[in-house]
């Protein structure tokens, strides 16, 4: 049977992209989790168990997310091309920064020495700078390459790991100071912020129809469940309730979960391609060209029609 010829707006409208799948979303995932894991174990005063408890769940973090991509790639073994480009790839500077990783916050997980749990945090946070880079650098994607991607990256990965850490202070029955739950709440707050802003900005600047859907769609349940409810808990502790442990363990989860879902949205469902654009419609013969048309697109921000 004759397959239906497709319209001229369906070849050149914007597409969700299928080059990267589940797997390469959860690096972004674990990956950035983990790192914000490790910045916060190395500036907040963790008792030993404790520390080494985040410093290993922060490297097995990290380490899924970089196998999950690794399994992503047809023939796994040239990943390691990916070494041969850091001058102009983002890609090959997160696998740089991976190995020394690795290298200190085994050091740090074995030794709990102060100078190894700091450089391991320092390289945590490199690794999540690394990889909002990554996601902007994708110029084909018009809700990975706005500016603001960036900033969203980082404030949900820094948030996602205070989250960690609160659940692991938790569940360890470490004692969990003012100033770190004050600092969860703040940073809950700014990647509600962050949020926000990036999402008025891309309504603002121009984003095809079928991305604005899918994260307007979340909006809602995030601003809820991994911001509100969160930080409500956090808040309640801080007041004296009941049940401190048990709170404070769901808060985490829900900032990490939150966060995860984001990420997820962002990389697989909100990935629409720029599509085409004509500045002008052309005209057979004489006459007067047509208004702008850019199909699956709100307007060309700032361009006249006509």
């Amino acid at each position: 049977m004759k397959k239906p010829a497709k319209r001229t707006s369906d070849l050149v409208s914007p597409r969700q992209q299928r080059n990267w799948d589940w797997r390469a979303a959860a690096n972004f995932i674990a990956g950035g989790a983990g790192g914000g894991l490790l910045l916060f174990a190395s500036v907040v005063s963790l008792e030993p168990d404790a520390a080494r408890t985040a410093v290993l769940l922060a490297l097995i973090l990290i380490a899924s997310g970089l196998t999950c991509v690794w399994f992503e790639i047809g023939r796994p073994w040239r990943a390691l091309n990916v070494y041969r480009h850091f001058s102009t790839s983002w890609m090959t500077r997160e696998a740089v920064v991976a190995l020394v990783l690795f290298a200190a916050g085994g050091l740090a997980f074995l030794s709990l020495r102060p100078v190894f749990v700091i450089l391991a945090g320092i390289l945590g946070l490199a690794f999540l700078y690394s990889q909002a880079r990554i996601l902007a650098a994708n110029k084909g994607i018009p809700t990975w390459r706005h500016p603001r991607s960036v900033t969203l990256m980082i404030a949900t990965g820094l948030a996602e790991g205070a989250g960690f850490l609160v659940c692991v202070l938790s569940l360890s029955s470490a004692v969990i100071g003012f100033w770190t739950l004050a600092g969860l709440i703040v940073l809950i707050v700014v990647r509600a912020l962050v949020w926000k802003m990036y999402l008025g900005k891309l309504v603002a600047d121009g984003a095809p129809e079928g991305a604005l859907k899918v994260l307007r769609g979340i909006d809602a349940r995030l601003v809820i469940f991994g911001h509100f409810l969160p930080a409500l808990a956090v808040t309640a502790v801080l007041a004296g309730m009941p049940g401190r442990a048990g709170l404070l363990f769901v808060a985490g989860i829900m900032v990490v979960a939150g966060g995860w879902f984001l990420k997820y949205t962002l990389v697989r469902r909100a990935a629409f391609t720029q599509g085409l654009a004509l500045l002008h419609l052309p005209v057979r013969g004489c006459g007067i060209a047509g208004a702008a048309a850019k199909p699956g697109w709100r307007g060309i921000p700032g361009v006249k029609a006509g």
